[in-house]
């Protein structure tokens, strides 16, 4: 299912991740297990400011299906099908929240070698239509993303994107908000074995004259430990440092800090995620 471009969510993706994924400000302990027979069982509690919540996953593997069953505190109760090759290349997905039986999701994904498309329908009174296409070799993607309601009859959304891969870089552009948000990125890794990187990316919103350049990094410290950070032009400074304890396990330490009000409490994370 990785050949080809990619979605058009992927677009971006890696300087995506780089500044966000992993930052938190919560402090949030998860305990996975996965059993020989495909079962796996995740039990998460998250306290963010002075609440509790708590969620229960079990992740079921069979052949080419997977069940991904989710019941947090509020006994809301998420399901997700997964069936991979329900025709050649092709990617079946199915999901609904109860009680809240509106919030169904019927999704197909088709990879080719040199595009990819998908189609998602929102199950509810009130349908939505999402589609998404992309093209792409010799590491250029260029993709496209709408939205539309059927009972309105209006399109919702509407994004178009380009991407460029080498091995030691990422770039892309995406046009975004329809057509509101223009988004530039670019990553490039030091060194062969890519365990330092360098990210930027600039936000412009029309609507608004409103711009805002993010800066940021990661560096491998040691095969187990990673420091990154992120500075962008309003002051937000972001840190983290995850260690793993062992294969899998994770602990992560975050914070951010207002530089330009250095009056305000700095938001502070703590993530503990066991895999025995």
């Amino acid at each position: 299912m990785s050949k080809g471009p990619g979605l058009f969510s992927d677009i971006g993706k890696k300087a995506r991740d780089l500044l966000t994924k992993d930052y938190n400000y919560d402090q949030k302990f998860s305990v996975s297990s996965t059993s020989e027979a495909g079962l796996g069982l995740t039990s998460t509690t998250v306290k963010k400011g002075g609440l509790y919540t708590g969620e229960v996953g079990l992740l079921y593997k069979y052949r080419n299906t997977n069940v991904d069953l989710k019941v947090d505190a509020a006994s809301n109760v998420c399901t997700t099908l997964t069936f991979n090759e329900v025709l050649p290349s092709t990617k079946a997905i199915a999901s609904f929240r109860a009680p809240d039986f509106n919030s169904g999701k019927a999704e197909m994904q088709y990879f080719h070698e040199h595009a990819s498309f998908t189609t998602a329908v929102a199950l509810s009174k009130s349908p939505t239509i999402d589609a998404s296409a992309t093209i792409g070799a010799q590491g250029i993607a260029f993709g496209v993303e709408a939205g539309f309601n059927a009972s309105s009859k209006n399109l919702t959304k509407y994004t178009a994107g380009i991407s460029m891969a080498k091995p030691d870089s990422s770039s892309a552009i995406i046009l975004a908000d329809k057509g509101d948000v223009l988004k530039i990125s670019y990553l490039h890794y030091l060194g062969e074995k890519q365990r330092s990187a360098l990210v930027g990316e600039i936000t412009r919103r029309f609507s608004t004259n409103e711009n805002t350049f993010t800066a940021g990094g990661s560096h491998a410290i040691d095969p187990q430990t990673t420091f990154k950070a992120k500075l962008n032009n309003h002051g937000k400074l972001g840190a983290l440092l995850q260690h793993e304890l062992k294969p899998k396990s994770l602990l992560t330490l975050s914070g951010e800090f207002d530089t330009k009000a250095l009056e305000k409490y700095p938001k502070f994370g703590l993530s503990l995620a066991i895999k025995p």
